[in-house]
């Protein structure tokens, strides 16, 4: 089941919002996401690691990650891009196997950084509040992993 497009831009359909400032431009926080070498060094939750075995970055292309959770169990993902404006915002529908849901990332420069802001929206309430609390927190730490990323502590920035 995919998220009808028309939900991505509907109010009333459940979203999940996270917002970071990051003291990095748009274009490197940008970077870590569309370089699938960077991305697959901070991607996930703490704690995860991850394989990036397809990454076509361009609308209508697909990426599939496999995560790797602490205690080895892998959670293979794919999602299709449906929008990008380098170092302005990305688009793309989750597809699963697990969530269902529609990201939209933004890149705002803001105060000689980049503030950061993902919208998730669900296809329906249930899956959303089925998730919503561990989605809250692991976005969060998504964000953390990000941020070591940007500053050069972790070995996948360039």
């Amino acid at each position: 089941m995919k998220l009808p497009p028309a939900a991505a831009e509907d109010p009333s359909v459940p979203e999940i919002v996270n917002s970071r400032w990051f003291a990095a431009a748009p274009a490197a926080c940008f970077r870590a996401f569309s370089d699938p070498a960077q991305l697959a060094g901070w991607w996930g939750p703490a704690g995860f690691t991850n394989t990036v075995p397809e990454f076509d970055f361009r609308p209508g292309g697909r990426w599939r990650i496999i995560m790797r959770g602490p205690g080895g169990a892998e959670y293979p993902n794919e999602s299709e891009f449906l929008e990008i404006v380098p170092d302005k915002f990305v688009a793309f529908l989750h597809l699963g196997p697990m969530h269902r849901y529609w990201l939209r990332m933004t890149y705002a420069p803001e105060n000689n950084g980049t503030r950061l802001t993902w919208r998730m929206r669900f296809a329906t309430a249930e899956e959303h509040a089925k998730v919503k609390d561990f989605i809250q927190a692991a976005n969060e730490q998504n964000f953390d992993r990000l941020a070591a990323c940007l500053s050069g502590s972790t070995p996948s920035i360039r």
